[in-house]
């Protein structure tokens, strides 16, 4: 097959829909199939070059004058390589090959990751749609994409091609016992519910630190709040992590306590690290977590249910190196290759079931 990928950009900052797709595009290579990758690039794209996969620069900022020269760079890119499949992980990149497929026999696949935004409804207008979870699926359904147009592939990220081996990473020094989230920072990721929690606690728990590794445009905010509190010596701002593997692998208990998740991503990395989890009970997460069997899961925007959470774990060391067992169980089924293979499986329904197939 020939497929290509269109994200709004390939940028190593941690962010989980790019992670997918490179993932995908790299495995897919790897077995042989024509693999391209348009974006308006970043530092993926030496990656993408050691597989053999193609770069087309497509500058999909959704400014007027761009739109226009967006359009005409698709439909280049288009000709150029004649694509069976095209793969679109982002809102623009639907719309574009969905509106431009004229006069062309691709397929459109698109991949919904957050189907909490109010665009995500236009993730629809492709062939077929894909979701992270099967909550992302029922939330679709609502929203009216009819369910022969879905698929639900659940999310990956372990044995990734972007990075080494879980047992290669030393891990980085921090005070113990250590807590911490990996995330953006902003609000929707709940850090100010994960402060306030950590406030709580700290009197009764005088050892324990809170790690911050992220960044993000409410980090400012954030790390007002934090030396506003009695505690901010013990909250740390560690900023965009390119291993956070060093950060999951010294730490006693992740966290993540977001107001919404698709899927939660770094939740499978929390695991394989093996991490006591505290996360919401929310969207995707549950699924993420083995419907609480790997992780413990309370109220999302409710930072007394996590202090309480906090507190069990913290007080009882073989509760506490339980939920860090459990968290290592049953991860085979987060593995990239599983999430390639039932992806190409989707373009492959598509390509088989259509009257004048490619």
């Amino acid at each position: 097959m020939r497929i290509i990928h269109v994200l709004n950009h390939i940028q190593e900052i941690g962010n989980g829909i790019v992670n997918v797709a490179i993932d995908l595009a790299c495995l897919q290579a790897k077995q042989g199939h024509d693999v391209a990758v348009a974006s308006a690039g970043g530092e993926y794209q030496t990656l993408l070059g050691s597989y053999g996969i193609k770069h087309f620069q497509l500058n999909q900022s959704r400014t007027p004058s761009n739109i226009i020269n967006a359009a005409w760079d698709y439909r280049e890119i288009v000709q150029k390589f004649q694509p069976h499949i095209v793969h679109a992980h982002m809102m623009t990149g639907v719309v574009l090959a969905a509106l431009l497929r004229h006069g062309y026999e691709y397929r459109l696949v698109s991949t919904v990751h957050n189907e909490f935004q109010r665009s995500a409804i236009l993730m629809g207008w492709a062939d077929r749609v894909i979701a992270v979870s099967n909550a992302v699926a029922d939330s679709m359904v609502r929203r009216g994409i009819p369910k022969n147009k879905l698929r639900v592939v659940a999310n990956g990220t372990l044995a990734s091609p972007r990075h080494r081996c879980i047992k290669d990473y030393q891990p980085i020094p921090l005070q113990r016992p250590a807590i911490a989230t990996v995330a953006g920072i902003y609000q929707r990721k709940g850090i100010g519910e994960l402060i306030d929690a950590f406030v709580e606690i700290a009197n009764d728990f005088p050892q324990a630190h809170l790690y911050l590794v992220g960044d993000g445009p409410e980090r400012s905010k954030f790390e007002a709040k934090a030396q506003s509190t009695a505690f901010a010596n013990r909250i740390h701002f560690e900023g965009f992590q390119p291993e956070p593997q060093r950060y999951m692998l010294a730490t006693d208990i992740f966290v993540l306590a977001s107001y919404n998740e698709s899927f939660g991503l770094v939740l499978t990395e929390a695991r394989e690290a093996g991490c006591a989890i505290v996360a919401s009970d929310i969207d995707g997460i549950p699924e993420t977590l083995d419907n609480g069997q790997a992780g413990v899961l309370v109220p999302p925007k409710d930072s007394h249910a996590l202090a309480c959470a906090l507190v069990e774990l913290l007080s009882n060391p073989s509760i506490l190196n339980k939920w860090k067992s459990q968290a290592t169980k049953n991860l085979e089924r987060f593995s990239v290759a599983r999430v390639n293979e039932e992806t190409l499986a989707v373009y492959s329904e598509l390509l088989t079931n259509y009257s004048n197939p490619i």
